[in-house]
């Protein structure tokens, strides 16, 4: 069988936005992550909104929607 992969956890994920904007290089962040450089460059490439982060969203985003955790809005 071929190898087995796991995905980024979000964790990893928050932690990859944060290096990218303190301008840490990918090579750093794939060694501290024990992960692919093309792992690291998939996931900026993929999934960097540097305009909209979970910290910086408006807050109508932000919020979950009607009926989860028993949200009445």
């Amino acid at each position: 069988m071929g190898a087995v992969y796991t995905q980024l956890s979000v964790k990893e994920r928050v932690q990859i936005e944060r290096w990218k904007l303190a301008k840490i290089p990918v090579r750093e962040m794939a060694r501290v992550l024990q992960r692919s450089k093309a792992t690291i460059y998939r996931e900026i490439k993929r999934n960097w909104f540097p305009a909209m982060t979970a910290t910086t969203a408006p807050p109508r985003i932000r919020k979950p929607p009607i009926g989860v955790l028993g949200s009445a809005n």
